[in-house]
């Protein structure tokens, strides 16, 4: 009886959580998130800014939803979702 091995090629992936360009952009969107919380709180640090307590607050607002939208919209696109 004889032994055969069959050789098999190796398997080819397309892993796109190792490219670098999805960590930098993931960190920029941590960064912006965490600018807009601390923005929230600069009147508190300042009391001669308290009259402008509402456009901090509509600053901080937007850049932690812009923040928050472009880390789903990376980790999505490392997922594979929305690819066809």
């Amino acid at each position: 009886m004889e032994n055969t091995i069959v050789e098999r090629q190796p398997r080819k992936t397309e892993n796109n959580a190792n490219q670098t360009h999805y960590y930098v952009s993931l960190t920029v969107a941590i960064v912006i998130g965490i600018i807009g919380v601390f923005i929230r709180f600069v009147p508190d640090w300042f009391p001669a800014l308290d009259q402008w307590t509402f456009a901090f607050s509509l600053i901080a607002n937007v850049m932690m939803i812009v923040g928050a939208f472009m880390a789903f919209k990376i980790v999505f696109a490392v997922l594979g979702f929305g690819k066809k």
